[in-house]
């Protein structure tokens, strides 16, 4: 989306004036004024197209620009040092292919030299072949759409809004491209796993008004999940203090550093092997209702997270694991990847060759704006699609925008000399494999085979049932699997 000249719409902006160098000397433009509010139009959602196969939906690989300012302790590195440390997904020759390949833009000037020093306010773009894992094929319902606000009811496995490798697989994008829903205001969040009632706000004003309820706590949610064994038919209220474990991965557990929270369980039934609960967040920490169900030692039936063996073997219960964080973290890992299901958790093996988290990060919030901002590293941030509605960012990823590596002398000479370089225009039709312009000589992506995870896979038995606020309820249908009768 164009941004609007200093002297508003309609009035051309001055050139900006360059100051003179000396002999030697790189010239380093004053940051750029970043537009704010939502940001998402046609020319992001013209990106790529979507096909549907095997029950999953699926974006074809594209072309997409990460771009972000020099960050205050890269000042006075060389990019082939911040790639070396910071950046590890790639190998290094990557980094030097794609310089070659004019793919790495320094203050939009080719960088030819990885050795350059970075300095302060320094501006980074890197052109990366993006490849998004599936999700269900199965429709976002609307459940309603007024002046004011779009309510829908969110499918199981999709992101609500880019987060990480997820872009167009997101519930923003495909409002945008298949309902034409734009400019909408994120309300509150859903995990990524977690289906139900998900609000967006269609103004500023009617967000601010609706985050002025959340804040005073007069924002009523009820979920409802199945769970593991016979849980107990009286009332149970658990406010165990949770804390982060990974920003990365996405794992919370009970421990007394934590945040406080509350969460009341009132069981609905029971058919001899699991039970049905009703959820009754009081707070919004990330996963809470998932962490508190295990703490209880009663984990949701199929939780890709809280109901693994990496637990040990009482799986979390009374928050007894035995492992240092460290140890979990590598036994989820593996777990996992035994079962060739990381992108269950959202995350890859580049993901995970990366390196150490990210250290500067004091809450999932500030680490998924670091992370978005990363020009190369696409991280999971899984936690930050969370049940905290509090904790709110209004326009992920808004300057982000999608670019074709430039026809030009830049590009690089094995790209030129390789035919099946993909083009950044959109392929036709709904199904299909990957063609061959759909695949980029540089990316590592491509000359991967993974296995699709199947839509079962895909389904966690979490649902936001019902959000009721000081002016309105909207509720959604029980799912099959918390019928009463219902049998896996």
């Amino acid at each position: 989306m164009a941004e609007p000249g200093p002297g508003g719409e309609g009035e051309a902006s001055p050139a900006p004036k360059k100051r003179r160098v000396a002999g030697g000397e790189r010239y380093v433009p004053p940051p750029r004024k970043l537009s704010t509010g939502v940001s998402f139009g046609p020319a992001h959602f013209a990106e790529t197209t979507y096909y549907f196969e095997g029950g999953l939906r699926k974006v074809r690989p594209y072309y997409f620009d990460f771009r972000t300012y020099c960050k205050g302790r890269w000042v006075g590195r060389s990019l082939l040092h911040v790639f070396s440390t910071e950046f590890r997904a790639q190998p290094l020759a990557y980094y030097r292919a794609a310089a070659r390949a004019g793919r790495l833009r320094l203050n939009e000037e080719p960088v030819r030299d990885l050795d350059i020093v970075l300095k302060n306010n320094d501006f980074l773009r890197n052109t990366v072949h993006r490849h998004e894992p599936p999700v269900t094929a199965q429709p976002i319902q609307i459940l309603v759409e007024d002046d004011e606000v779009v309510v829908v009811d969110k499918p199981s496995s999709l992101p609500v809004h880019p987060c990480g490798r997820f872009r167009h697989n997101t519930v923003i994008f495909i409002l945008g491209k298949e309902h034409d829903l734009k400019e909408l205001h994120t309300i509150h969040r859903l995990d990524r796993m977690t289906s139900g009632v998900l609000m967006f706000a269609k103004t500023a004003e009617v967000s601010k008004r609706i985050d002025e309820q959340v804040r005073e706590r007069q924002l009523e949610k009820e979920y409802v999940c199945r769970v593991v064994g016979e849980f107990p038919e009286n009332e149970v209220v658990c406010e165990e203090p949770i804390l982060v474990v990974s920003y990365k991965v996405g794992v919370c557990r009970v421990d007394p550093k934590g945040k406080s929270c509350k969460t009341i369980f009132q069981r609905l039934s029971y058919n001899g092997k699991t039970s049905v609960v009703k959820c009754l967040p009081r707070t919004g920490r990330t996963h809470q209702i998932r962490v508190h169900l295990q703490y209880l030692g009663h984990p949701i039936v199929n939780d890709p997270i809280y109901n693994m063996e990496a637990w040990g073997p009482a799986r979390g219960k009374g928050g007894k694991i035995d492992k240092t964080d460290e140890e979990l973290l590598k036994a989820l890992v593996e777990e996992h990847r035994s079962k060739q299901s990381l992108d269950i958790l959202g995350i890859s093996e580049e993901d995970l060759n990366s390196g150490a988290e990210n250290k500067d990060c004091g809450n999932s919030s500030d680490c998924t704006k670091s992370a978005r901002a990363d020009p190369i590293h696409e991280s999971s941030c899984p936690a930050e699609d969370t049940e905290d509605p509090e904790r709110d960012t209004k326009d992920p990823e808004r300057n982000d925008v999608a670019a074709c590596p430039p026809n030009s002398d830049s590009n690089l000479e094995t790209l030129e000399k390789n035919k099946e370089l993909g083009s950044c225009e959109n392929q036709d039709g709904q199904t299909g494999e990957k063609s061959s312009e759909e695949k980029d000589p540089l990316c590592m992506e491509c000359k991967i085979t993974r296995r699709d995870p199947s839509p079962k896979e895909l389904v966690m038995f979490l649902h936001a049932l019902r959000y009721k606020g000081a002016e309105f309820e909207y509720c959604s249908k029980m799912p099959a699997w918390a019928m009463e009768d219902w049998e896996e």
